[in-house]
Formats: structure tokens, C-alpha cells, sequence
């Protein structure tokens, strides 16, 4: 049985053998829900060629996930009694992640949506837990997943602000544990613009926290986010579980355009240079498997076999090849480097630099010059490459020496013309891509 755990630096996550984890997760709320057995085939093949790691999704489902059926016409509960989940339902579930598992998935498993605890926002519905059913259908699914590489997220999309609430989300979590015998992280999926840690940092049973930044105006600094929370005491990990989708209307106004790739990508890295343990992709169409004859959430147009080949989806897995080329473990996030360039809004450069010294990442969304300051390094010559977003190529730029300031301009500029700048101590003879 894989089960990953924290660190022992208490920011990133790894596999039992110590090898670090990257959390590359993509949004599939509806899944187990919408799709057929061969649709899912079709989904999974499609995001292990992506090289996704993590594939988020909900038991209990955001779109009336209590009354509307699988498509096998099973409901997961006998008359909305979270102690009486139906045995066909979940042998769907199952499919789904033994299949995930086969295709090296880690499965992000809300036990339910946020709408069905005690709930004063809109949604579907209906409110069926209690602190009571909430723990003996925790420990169900602890129990039912023990031995499967599963992440627990409770939450969904909805704040734990009250009493009330946070009773519920303690059972079900207590539940759970008392189930799987604590063998899985857990952690919560909040409301937009919030965090997890805003109401539960300190719950023990929250392993890592979550970030929604979400789907609102353009170029948020959703970095600002994950960081406040990568400082917070006790240390945890930290990653934006829910950065603006690709192809979602943004701010929720068709007359505003979509969300598109440089979207994407400037959410994916601000998150992760600021000390984030990963990331998740979404796009507007994937999460709610949208095909025509459906209702669409937010403006949907693409069926999501199409919107599968957006482009944001490929280049995601640039990102965990540039951590996997160097020890990423080691990576904590540090403007200080900036001597000149850091920029405002849309042109904000964030960085990143090894605790040893011995590399540096630094991401520039709109290509615009930047200054770093190469004391921060080791070693006497700094081996500079750009690494490019879009494709995944690196670009040597040559050997420096490791005194004052360096001035970098990368190769192109503009809305679209991101890149990394990679900065080594030649010493570590770190290879580009490797």
C-alpha cells in the first residue's frame, strides 16, 4: 500500500522511501459521478500521458450528487443516510481508483461537497451530516480505502466558520482515521480567496493546507497567498488546490473573456516559487465533464473530450520536470534575491532559492528584465539557463561569476512570454532537464 507522508523539512511531501513527491493535481470533481467506466479510462490514460500525479475528486458530488444517479442509475446513499451508502455506488468508486492506482495516481478524495454539511451558501444539497453520521461515514471510507493511495480532503469548496461546521468536519475526520488507522495525509478544500489554515491550522488532524484562490480578476497574486501560509507556526506544506481554470469566464463575466494558458501558467508558478508543495490544474469543462445536453456551470462550451487538449493541461507538466532536475526539497521561497525587477501585478517575479545555496529559480511571467543579487549562491561560477514554460526546453545562457548583481534579459517578452530563470553553483554540475 503507497502512502505518502510529510517531509521532514514539514514543507513538501514524499513517498514512504523518502523520494519527494511533486502534487500535480488536476480538478475532477465529477467524475466518479458523470462518467461511464470507459469514459474514465479514457480521462486517466489522458492525464497519466500529462504526467498529472494527483487527480482531485468528490464522493459526494457538487451537481445534486444525493439525487441525480451514475450513470449505472445508482445513488451513493439509501434515502440521503450518510450511514447507509449504497453498495453498487461505490463499487463504481472503486473501479475508479484501482484504475487511477494502475496509472500511479494519487487519488485527492473529498468525502463529500461542502454543500451537504451545514450549509448558508447556495448549492444542491441537501444538509445531511451531523457530528455523529459524519464519523461512522468517515470511518466507512477509511475502512473500505485503507490499502489505496488515497489523499483525504475534506471540505469542498465551502468555509469551516462556524462551530457547527467544524464539529461535522472533526467527526467525519476522526472517522476516517479511525478507519484507515491514520495512513493517509489529509487536508481541506476551502472557499475561494481562502485558505484551510483560516479556521483549521491547527487542527492536528490537518496534515498540509489548501489554497482557493480562484476564478477572479486577472494576474491575483495567489503567491501572497501560499506564502502567508507557508510561514505560519506549526510548520505545514502548502499548495494552491484550486488557481483560476483554464477556459473559465473570468471574475464569472462572459463579457470579461476566459482564463487561457498564460493564465494558467502564471497561477501554477507564482504558487509554487512561494513555497507551495505542488499545484492543480482545472479547466472549466473538465472538472463537470460538460457535453452537449448538459447544463453548463459557467459559461461551458467545449465537450470535455475537447477541452482535455487544452494547452495549459501539457505544459502543467513542465513544472514537475523543472523540480524534478534538481532537489527540490531543499527550494524555500526568497525575494531577497531580487536586486532589481521584482515588478507589480501582471510582471511580478517570484523567486525561489535552495537552503544550501547550490540553485535558484526565479519565474518572470512577462519575460521583463531582472537583476539577482549572486552572493545568495555558492561556489565560485553560477551556471545561468532559461527554462521555458511552454514547451519545456531549457536555454543555456553561460557561465558567471559569482560576485554582485547579474542582470538577465530573457529571450522574449510580453503577456504569454513567460520563463524561468535557473541559476546553479557550477560546482553541483546540476544538468539542464536532468
Amino acid at each position: 500500500m503507497r502512502s505518502l507522508c510529510i517531509h521532514p523539512s514539514g514543507r513538501y511531501l514524499q513517498q514512504p522511501d523518502g523520494t519527494p513527491f511533486f502534487y500535480l493535481g488536476d480538478t475532477a470533481w465529477e467524475l466518479t459521478h458523470r462518467l461511464t467506466r470507459e469514459e474514465i479510462e479514457h480521462y486517466l490514460q489522458d492525464r497519466a500521458a500529462k504526467r498529472f500525479t494527483v487527480i482531485q475528486t468528490v464522493m459526494l458530488a457538487e451537481l445534486d450528487g444525493l439525487r441525480t444517479p451514475n450513470p449505472y442509475g445508482h445513488l451513493p446513499l439509501h434515502d440521503l443516510d450518510p450511514t447507509r451508502p449504497n453498495e453498487a455506488y461505490f463499487q463504481h468508486v472503486d473501479f475508479m481508483i484501482d484504475r487511477a492506482a494502475a496509472y500511479g495516481f494519487y487519488i485527492g478524495l473529498l468525502p463529500t461537497w461542502g454543500d451537504k454539511v451545514v450549509d448558508r451558501m447556495a448549492g444542491e444539497g441537501p444538509e445531511i451530516f451531523t457530528p455523529e453520521n459524519a464519523r461512522v461515514y468517515g470511518e466507512f471510507l477509511g475502512r473500505r480505502y485503507r490499502e489505496k493511495p488515497i489523499i483525504w480532503i475534506l471540505g469542498g469548496d465551502r468555509p469551516a466558520d462556524t462551530p457547527e461546521k467544524v464539529a461535522v468536519w472533526r467527526a467525519m475526520a476522526a472517522g476516517l482515521r479511525a478507519g484507515d488507522g491514520g495512513r493517509h495525509l489529509m487536508t481541506y478544500h476551502p472557499y475561494g480567496k481562502t485558505s484551510s489554515s483560516y479556521w483549521l491550522h491547527d487542527e492536528p488532524w490537518l496534515d498540509f493546507n489548501m489554497v482557493q484562490s480562484g476564478h477572479g480578476e486577472r494576474d491575483r497574486r495567489n503567491d501572497l497567498m501560499v506564502l502567508v501560509d507557508y510561514q505560519r507556526v506549526p510548520v505545514k506544506p502548502v499548495l494552491d488546490g484550486e488557481p483560476r481554470y483554464e477556459n473559465h469566464v473570468i471574475n464569472w463575466d462572459p463579457q470579461v473573456g476566459c482564463f487561457d494558458a498564460a493564465d494558467v501558467r502564471q497561477a501554477l508558478y507564482w504558487g509554487l516559487l512561494a513555497g507551495g508543495c505542488g499545484i492543480t490544474y482545472g479547466c472549466a469543462e473538465i472538472w463537470q465533464f460538460y457535453q452537449p445536453g448538459r447544463e453548463p456551470m459557467w459559461h461551458a462550451h467545449l465537450d470535455w473530450r475537447e477541452a482535455l487538449l487544452l494547452p495549459a493541461a501539457s505544459q502543467a507538466q513542465h513544472a514537475r520536470a523543472l523540480y524534478a532536475s534538481r532537489p527540490f526539497t531543499r527550494l524555500a521561497p526568497d525575494q531577497t534575491v531580487i536586486a532589481a525587477g521584482e515588478g507589480r501585478g501582471a510582471d511580478h517575479a517570484v523567486a525561489a532559492r535552495a537552503t544550501d545555496g547550490s540553485f535558484l529559480f526565479a519565474y518572470l511571467p512577462t519575460g521583463q528584465p531582472l537583476a539577482i543579487d549572486a552572493t545568495s549562491l555558492t561556489g565560485e561560477t553560477v551556471n545561468a539557463h532559461w527554462f521555458d514554460p511552454r514547451d519545456g526546453t531549457w536555454l543555456r545562457i553561460g557561465d558567471c561569476m559569482r560576485s554582485g548583481v547579474l542582470s538577465f534579459v530573457p529571450p522574449s517578452s510580453g503577456r504569454g512570454c513567460d520563463w524561468v530563470l535557473v541559476l546553479d553553483d557550477a560546482e553541483r554540475e546540476y544538468a539542464a532537464g536532468a
